[in-house]
């Protein structure tokens, strides 16, 4: 028995325990070696006259025995002789593929593709199998050789039993494997079936170039015989059938313009289980010093578990059509997690398992192209479908705006553009771009309320007062907004041509704020005037009011932008009453920051004369069930609880 021509115990075990973290790519590995030696014979029919050799005889074929345990990979590809037997398969990470790849760099073409790099896939065997029996006979000998180790105490290589590759035309190799008897998750046996390897090819193997076949039973019915009754109930035989398992060719490499969309939406829906066509395919093709082909699907709907912790994002990566990963969190930014597709590249660098990557670079440099093209797809939809694009923002708008805030704004330039918000003004969906076109020449702002609906927001003193001034305002209704709108700050516009209402706009960073913070008003001069005078004037009022609600406000004080309401909640600082309110229903909400509110009082509201009145007359009571009923009001109309809700039905009582 000739040993491993290294230390095989060491190197061995490490290689089948520590580099693969998968048992299942064993026949990956397998199909892999088998297509690159079909492809070495191609290759010598190209360079070799003498080499006669039809294309649609090549082929991969599996099989198993239930009963002896086994599962066979045959190729009739170019074979290997007794001395390449010892040394590809007897030399550790020699990789005869790899040595091949090098010698004939220059001449290989589309024709041929080379899959392997490392030499060590081969042992992959040894994670589901106890012994492995090669036999191969070379393109052009009369003789097979057979190769059997179990993978600890060395190999064997002689002669080839009678039967065994002795035909005429019986070039090519065939790897048995004699899967161990093991118990549990870890048990091969699922792989001794139709469907399991069935499943095996078409997971990473599906677009090896050569046919992988097996005998699949099948059934069919009987014809009826002629003198059977009415009663007669069909008969069914099973029998055999040399089926192809793969698909061969990718639907990725073929160019646009050569694939129906029908065709783009059946392997879609196939190949990730979606049963809704893609709203937008996008298909391309890079070359350079990384070359690599993507396709790529918006789909139609969100998954149900897009926004949960369990969500895997990433696009399956392929390397000269076997893959890799079925889920490369790495070729998708996390704002574009919805995206679904392939990348195929055969210039990646991978690990030695073949399971990673090397060089997180080449990622990068995809990612950057992915993120890119996604990113055009969108704005095309938004400019040319508008009502598919807000179809599209209603599923997966929140993730959007998730990455502006995840990244603190960082992505902002690249986001922001495909972001939609409900114009209090227009009452339809609008972009920043269209709010900056239709603002008002005077407006130096982007006004924007956060809230649980647009039907309460819409109904605030706030808004509505804005509104009334000619000044829009974006309703934000989901939890991230508030947040987002934190992280991003400003939003750069682009020049606007002026028309007959609005004056053109230079570029320009427009700060974004919240139309219920304490320091924003849109009164009029005249509004203006008219609170400042109820200030000086009810000075001692507002002090009073101070003293009645205590720490629940930090200032109360006259307001020309509370509209027709008597009264109305702002804040001063970063955190608003929204941003306050979300972050009470997080576990840490004991932590979180409250908003620093602020009560304002409209001086022209006929409540107000009642509060004047009761000052003046020295009546403290009713002073005080005044101001816990305009605060608590005030909180309602903002959608807020209120503090007390048993003391708020106790003043209601009383009051009338």
């Amino acid at each position: 028995m000739k040993q491993f021509k290294t230390e095989s115990k060491k190197l061995l075990d490490l290689m089948i325990n520590s580099i693969y973290t998968n048992r299942e790519i064993f026949l990956r590995e397998l199909i892999s070696n088998a297509s690159d030696a079909i492809d070495k014979l191609s290759f010598m029919a190209l360079t070799d006259p003498s080499v006669k050799l039809g294309n649609d005889e090549l082929a991969i074929t599996l099989s198993f025995d239930k009963d002896a345990r086994t599962i066979t990979v045959s190729d009739n590809g170019v074979g290997m002789t007794e001395e390449e037997l010892d040394k590809n398969l007897g030399t550790i990470a020699h990789s005869g593929s790899q040595a091949f790849k090098e010698a004939n760099a220059e001449h290989q073409g589309e024709d041929i593709d080379i899959i392997g790099q490392f030499g060590v896939g081969f042992y992959s065997s040894f994670m589901v199998a106890d012994k492995v029996r090669v036999v191969s006979r070379a393109y052009g000998s009369d003789q097979a050789y057979a190769w059997e180790s179990d993978g600890v105490r060395g190999y064997t290589v002689a002669p080839a039993e009678p039967g065994e590759r002795d035909g005429e035309n019986d070039h090519g190799t065939d790897v048995t494997l004699y899967l161990r008897e093991v118990e549990g998750e870890d048990s091969p046996d699922k792989f001794l079936s139709e469907w399991g390897l069935r499943d095996l090819v078409r997971r990473y193997s599906n677009y090896v170039r050569h046919p992988v076949q097996m005998m699949a039973t099948k059934s069919r019915e009987l014809p009826k015989p002629e003198d059977a009754g009415d009663d007669y109930t069909p008969q069914w035989e099973s029998y055999q059938e040399l089926e192809t398992l793969n698909s061969m060719t990718p639907i990725w490499k073929k160019r646009s313009s050569e694939v129906e969309q029908e065709d783009y939406d059946e392997f879609y829906t196939s190949t990730f289980h979606d049963w809704e066509k893609p709203a937008r395919t996008v298909s391309f093709h890079a070359e350079g010093a990384l070359s690599y082909d993507a396709l790529l699907f918006i789909p139609s709907r969100a998954p149900f578990d897009l926004y949960s912790k369990d969500y895997e994002k990433g696009l399956a990566l392929y390397s000269s059509n076997v893959m890799i990963q079925e889920k490369c969190a790495d070729l998708l930014p996390d704002h574009f997690n919805f995206v679904r597709g392939v990348v195929d590249s055969p210039d990646v660098s991978l690990n030695i398992s073949r399971e990673t990557l090397q060089q997180n670079s080449q990622l990068r440099a995809i990612e950057r192209r992915v993120e890119r093209k996604v990113k055009d797809e969108l704005t095309a939809m938004q400019r040319d479908d508008r009502e598919a694009y807000e179809k599209f923002f209603e599923n997966f708008g929140r993730g959007l705006k998730f990455g502006i805030y995840n990244s603190y704004g960082a992505s902002a330039s690249d986001l922001a553009d495909l972001l939609l918000f409900w114009s209090a003004r227009e009452e339809k969906m609008v972009t920043f771009a269209e709010y900056v076109a239709a603002m008002p020449s005077s407006q130096d702002k982007i006004y924007y309320a956060a809230g649980e609906s647009r039907e309460r927001l819409q109904k605030m003193p706030v808004v509505k007062n804005a509104v009334d001034h000619g000044f829009d305002v974006l309703l934000c209704t989901q939890d991230v907004d508030e947040f987002m709108f934190q992280a991003m700050r400003s939003y750069h516009a682009a020049a606007v041509a002026g028309d007959s209402e609005h004056q053109g706009t230079d570029e320009r960073d427009l700060d974004l704020v919240n139309v219920s913070t304490a320091d924003l008003d849109f009164a009029t001069e005249e509004e203006k005037e008219q609170a400042e005078k109820a200030s000086e004037e009810h000075k001692d009022l507002f002090e009073a009011m101070k003293d009645v609600l205590g720490d629940k406000v930090v200032a109360v004080r006259a307001s020309a932008r509370a509209g027709e309401a008597p009264a109305c909640i702002s804040t001063e600082g970063p955190v608003s009453l929204e941003m306050e309110r979300i972050m009470a229903e997080s576990p840490d909400a004991g932590m979180a920051p409250g908003a620093r509110r602020v009560l304002e009082l409209n001086a022209s509201h006929p409540v107000f004369g009642k509060l004047t009145a009761a000052k003046d007359a020295g009546d403290d009571a009713r002073l005080k069930l005044y101001g816990s009923l305009l605060y608590d009001q005030a909180l309602l109309m903002e959608g807020l609880p209120v503090d007390d809700p048993i003391e708020f039905a106790k003043n209601v009582c009383e009051l009338m």
